[in-house]
């Protein structure tokens, strides 16, 4: 008798196509695909109410304390970005899901912790989208931007009696906002140092989403080729995937993997970067990020940050 779970696994684990799966069990393409779909479902309504649960005020408290930990950015509760899933080509969507990578695709927009694990996610966007443009329509964006996700109120960070509002961080492409934090733009920051400072401690930070995508696709090496599935299809599969992802990191201890990075900061990201300082972003978000910079500057700052961004320049010269 078939055992599903370790089909669904192999599925996931090993990127060989459905045909191929047809070939190796010696059942038909059909059958594969309803295996497939019939466990990713069961696999993802049997785990997200334990794995990806709702955080409350006491843990996104524990989240911020972990960053701080692990990563030294005070009161950050996550990193966000997304990531395209490349899919065959859907029947008559015209430019829908097609990126800016000549492909086309699905975009995963997650919020991630410090321990790698996906504490939000929202699958399913069209490939054409921004970053930003999915997160402002997404139940995340809508949530944090009507205040109902239960985030803890501001609190003083170490070493200081000012207090900082709780923030999610993110890359240039997202949208300057009292809970979201992003870089300052390279002409802006290119002669100050203080705002040099910022964005490494901001990237140093912002990189756990990008490193969760990392293990994602390395665990699960279906999604480093194309995905022979419709959208909707693709979705019930990326679901399982990160519910899955989730579970398996229960054992892992996150300190025995950390990789201490002193480099330039992190310029990369899934779409074009946005060149602008603030844009439409209110006094309230500049003022949030203006008490970040001058944290990290002064009382919040780290032995390392300064040769780190000064080795950075010496790179790009």
């Amino acid at each position: 008798m078939l055992n599903t779970v370790v089909f669904i696994f192999r599925f996931l684990a090993s990127g060989n196509s459905q045909i191929s799966m047809s070939f190796s069990y010696r059942i038909a393409p059909s059958t594969v695909h309803s295996i497939i779909m019939s466990t990713c479902e069961a696999i993802w309504n049997k785990l997200y109410p334990t794995e990806l649960p709702q955080p409350t005020e006491e843990e996104w408290k524990k989240k911020g304390e972990e960053f701080y930990s692990l990563w030294q950015f005070p009161n950050c509760i996550g990193a966000i970005d997304g990531k395209h899933i490349e899919i065959q080509a859907p029947h008559n969507s015209g430019s829908l899901f097609f990126n800016y990578k000549k492909s086309f695709s699905v975009v995963l927009l997650a919020l991630v912790d410090a321990n790698y694990k996906f504490t939000i996610i929202d699958v399913g966007g069209y490939g054409k989208s921004s970053d930003g443009g999915l997160f402002a329509r997404s139940i995340l964006g809508k949530s944090l931007e009507a205040n109902t996700l239960n985030i803890p109120n501001s609190k003083p960070p170490p070493n200081s009696e000012e207090p900082l509002p709780f923030v999610i961080v993110g890359d240039e492409a997202f949208p300057l906002k009292k809970y979201l934090l992003r870089p300052y733009p390279g002409v802006s920051a290119r002669n100050d140092e203080s705002k040099q400072i910022y964005n490494y401690r901001l990237s140093r930070a912002r990189r756990v989403v990008e490193n969760a995508f990392g293990i994602l696709t390395q665990k699960f090496r279906l999604f480093y080729g194309r995905i022979q599935l419709s959208p909707e299809n693709a979705d019930k599969v990326v679901l399982a995937a990160c519910v899955l992802h989730n579970y398996l990191r229960n054992d892992v201890n996150v300190e025995d993997c950390v990789i201490e990075n002193t480099d330039a900061p992190s310029q990369f990201s899934y779409v074009t970067t946005f060149r602008r300082s603030g844009g439409s972003a209110s006094e309230e978000a500049m003022s949030v990020r203006e008490n970040y910079r001058q944290y990290f500057e002064n009382v919040g700052s780290v032995p390392w940050q300064l040769e780190a961004i000064r080795r950075g320049r010496a790179f790009q010269k």
